[in-house]
């Protein structure tokens, strides 16, 4: 048995807090994978260079004078170890250019080829972190998304789809009802006296909750004195984060958010009570006078939520009622159709424990440690499901009409299911027994054994842990099925994959790559991808506040639109058919709305002709458009997709000016795919020690001059020169400093070319050509989907995967499926031969 690690010993000790005595406890942990040993006799295999060979001796003879015998670089030599972002043909033009110094001309041809190859595999390999022990827990993200969709799996609509469908992906991965329409559905009472929904007098499906009545009755039906309305359906949430709700009436009026919906709510009661569920924002008592009431809550990204806005008028001389919301990052909004519907979606359970963050030392998200706050955390999160299931139990488990011992049968069944959910597997025979033991058979105490049994199994590791395959043995489909879930939705897998697991259709690529198509049709997945997209972009670490003085209209309303208008970009993008990644770079239109346009585009009009009626429900229940927003196309030489997107282009720059030094370091690493290494000494930008009369570029230029500086700002100044047509906020400019612009520069590529660069088209253009910008972009991708690195995998994983990414068009979409279905039949198949090496 191997000698436990700390994760193992931290593991144990959290089976045996929760193990009852003289029975095994269905969280005891597997044993955790070692380094696979599949993986290690693959690396051994490609490695055919072995520092024996005759091109080891080339290198000793040839290169190891500079580069030292592990190519970490020498004091005398070539100081900077070999970089991991160039390919096998960058790296063999290099050697075949400049290598030997003294004589290129002695390493040419097939021999400089074998060199490249043996530098790579060899050398710079060697110099890569050793990969991790393959064991990881939930990120938090995962827990969260996890937690809710085991006790989702069991609420009324999706139990309903589960049986009776073949689990098609729906909006929000569980809302029901079969006509969804944009907007919420509204029913229209009269009242009579204290009966509020005395008659149903209208009903409609209303996309803007905004409603100014005056003094007359909002449908012909109703008279002007009393009546009530009822707006309901899903909210969606694109985002995972806090959201605050703002209702403004003279009446009364009730919100109500995710909540159980029950069959007969036309009383509206004056008590608020609601199945023991309380309203967000109550403002039942009205004055006459108009009043705000607000309230926030924790909402997870890529889900429907049931809504229920309930409204009277009883005798005041006007009427009227508006709701608005903020979505994170966003501004006050009035809440309309592009954000609600008329399904009615089943609660969502919410975790409010609060977890510490994961660690992000590799540039990515990922679960590598179990701290004791961590389990702390999984503790409080495991304790609130229970409260939540215990709460809901009869739903849940469908015991409303059962008594006695059936009801002690079906709960047990109850138990056993969640585990199963929450494994994502079968259970074992010995956890199929112990489970109803903890529920016990007295009905009085059917609630507290639910409640040890729900916390034991979210504690488990077989619920922490996605990927608990003991070692040599292959994944079964079920973990399969796992993998794949987390991969797409960060999360579990749904009614419609397990049963393809159990069916045994998870055996082939193809098989997987399919149900991989189907799942990216979720909104977790879409989710999921706008959190790649906020990682990749650094969309969270920057502050776009700016001068008020020198730009007095880029103001809070503004910086949330543009924000949107680069999420529906991107959504444009990737969810089109195509999925062109060379989109993302070069597209020549921004989506604007009136407000931007102002800003950006004051002498272009939107693609906005009037549209009948028949066309705005068609685009927005395809969800085509938001609001008022609408591509708007420019010159070519004038934009270029997220390079030259203002949002961008402000969040890296300066309060008061652009930063050609921000700018470059973003297109560097993130967009042209090279590394740099940290700055020699930390120099401030200090504006007021320039003079006057310089422009920013020859300020960065004069700042950066010394040779210690240029070994990095060489490449950063050239593609950072490249956006300086754009201002400190990403309008077009012409002049700075009352001079001309120069965006030209002249940048040398890691290959050793030199190139001619006058615009951010150029610098697109060069991406989309370049091996290492399809690297960067393939492995950024890579570890948010999978939480790893791809060289925990196999060598040459990142190489294997771009070509196949640019032989299918750079198509976004079936890069992630293929990395998906890849990582979730890891152990399969062999691993293939890399394709740029064959």
């Amino acid at each position: 048995m191997p000698t436990p690690t700390p994760l193992r010993r931290c593991t144990l000790m959290l089976a045996g807090c929760l193990m009852l005595a003289g029975d095994k406890s269905p969280c005891a942990p597997a044993a955790p994978p070692q380094a696979d040993a599949r993986q290690a006799d693959a690396r051994q295999a490609t490695d055919a260079e072995s520092p024996a060979t005759p091109v080891a001796n080339i290198y000793r003879q040839k290169c190891e004078r500079c580069h030292g015998a592990d190519g970490g670089g020498t004091p005398d030599g070539y100081s900077k170890p070999f970089q991991p972002d160039q390919s096998l043909e960058e790296l063999t033009t290099i050697i075949v250019e400049t290598m030997p110094e003294e004589d290129p001309q002695l390493c040419v041809g097939e021999e400089a080829r074998q060199l490249a190859r043996y530098i790579r595999r060899q050398l710079i390999s060697r110099s890569e972190p050793a990969p991790e022990p393959r064991i990881s827990r939930l990120t938090v993200s995962q827990y969260r998304n996890a937690v809710a969709d085991v006790i989702g799996h069991f609420a009324p609509s999706a139990r309903q789809r589960n049986e009776t469908s073949n689990g098609s992906a729906r909006r929000g991965g569980g809302a029901g009802g079969d006509s969804e329409v944009p907007g919420l559905r509204g029913d229209y009472y009269q009242s009579a006296g204290m009966n509020k929904a005395h008659r149903l007098g209208h009903y409609r499906s209303d996309n803007r909750m905004e409603f100014d009545f005056g003094s007359e009755a909002p449908v012909p039906s109703l008279t002007a004195d009393q009546f009530a309305i009822i707006w309901q359906g899903a909210l969606s949430a694109d985002h995972t984060g806090n959201y605050e709700f703002r209702l403004s009436t003279e009446n009364g009026a009730r919100l109500y958010l995710n909540f159980d919906p029950t069959p007969d709510r036309r009383a509206l009661r004056d008590d608020s009570s609601v199945a023991g569920q309380q309203a967000l924002i109550d403002a039942w008592v009205g004055s006459g006078e108009h009043r705000q009431r607000t309230a926030r809550v924790f909402l997870l990204g890529g889900r429907s939520y049931p809504i229920r806005l309930e409204f009277f008028k009883y005798l005041e001389d006007d009427a009227s009622i508006k709701l608005e919301w903020k979505p994170p990052h966003g501004t006050w909004q009035v809440l309309d159709y592009n954000h609600t519907s008329t399904s009615q979606p089943d609660r969502v359970f919410v975790s409010q424990a609060p977890f510490p963050a994961d660690d992000r030392s590799l540039g990515f998200e990922r679960g590598v440690s179990a701290s004791p706050q961590w389990q702390t955390a999984t503790m409080h999160g495991a304790v609130q499901a229970a409260s939540e299931v215990v709460d809901r139990l009869p739903l849940l488990a469908e015991l409303n009409e059962l008594q006695g011992q059936q009801r002690v049968a079906r709960t047990h069944q109850f138990v056993r299911d969640f585990a199963t959910v929450a494994f994502r597997r079968p259970l074992r025979e010995d956890e199929q027994q112990l489970l109803p033991t903890l529920v016990g058979d007295d009905v009085a105490s059917l609630e507290s054994g639910v409640r040890r049994a729900v916390i034991l199994v979210l504690m488990s590791p077989s619920f922490l842990y996605p990927d608990l395959t003991p070692d040599g043995e292959a994944p079964t489909p079920w973990t399969v099925a796992s993998r794949l879930s987390f991969a797409l939705w960060d999360s579990i897998p749904d009614a419609q994959l397990t049963r393809t697991a159990a069916d045994g259709k998870l055996q082939t690529r193809d098989q997987i790559q399919s149900q991989a198509s189907r799942m990216l049709r979720d909104p977790r997945a879409k989710a999921k991808m706008q959190g790649f997209f906020r990682h990749w972009l650094e969309l969270e670490q920057r502050d776009l506040a700016k001068d008020e003085e020198l730009y007095p209209t880029f103001d809070e309303a503004v910086v949330a639109d543009l924000r949107r208008s680069l999420e529906l970009f991107i959504d444009r993008v990737v969810w089109d058919q195509d999925s062109d990644y060379r989109e993302l770079l070069r597209a020549d239109y921004l989506m604007l709305n009136d407000r931007l346009a102002a800003l950006y585009a004051p002498d272009a009009s939107a693609d906005n002709a009037k549209l009948d009626g028949e066309e705005i429900k068609r685009r927005a229940r395809r969800r085509q458009f938001a609001s008022e927003f609408q591509p708007v196309d420019f010159p070519p030489e004038k934009r270029s997709g997220i390079l030259t997107h203002p949002y961008l282009l402000s969040a890296f720059a300066y309060h008061n000016n652009t930063s050609p030094i921000h700018r470059g370091v973003f297109l560097t690493r993130n967009i042209v795919g090279r590394a740099l290494s940290p700055p020699p000494m930390a120099i401030a930008f200090k504006d007021d020690e320039f003079p006057k009369e310089l422009t920013m570029r020859e300020k960065v230029t004069h700042l950066t001059r010394d040779a210690a500086c240029m070994s990095c700002h060489s490449i950063i100044n050239p593609l950072g020169f490249t956006l300086e047509n754009f201002d400190a906020v990403g309008r077009w400019r012409d002049s700075d400093n009352q001079r001309p612009v120069d965006p030209t520069s002249q940048y040398t590529t890691a290959a050793g070319a030199t190139l001619q660069l006058a615009s951010a088209r150029d610098v697109a253009n060069f991406a989309v050509e370049s091996p290492s910008a399809h690297r960067a972009f393939v492995t950024h991708f890579f570890e948010h989907v999978v939480k790893r690195r791809p060289s925990e995998f196999r060598p040459g994983l990142v190489d294997e995967l771009s070509d196949r990414f640019v032989t299918e068009d750079f198509n976004i979409q079936k890069l992630w499926t293929q990395i998906a279905a890849l990582v979730a039949a890891q152990d399969f198949d062999p691993p293939p031969k890399l394709p740029s090496e064959n």
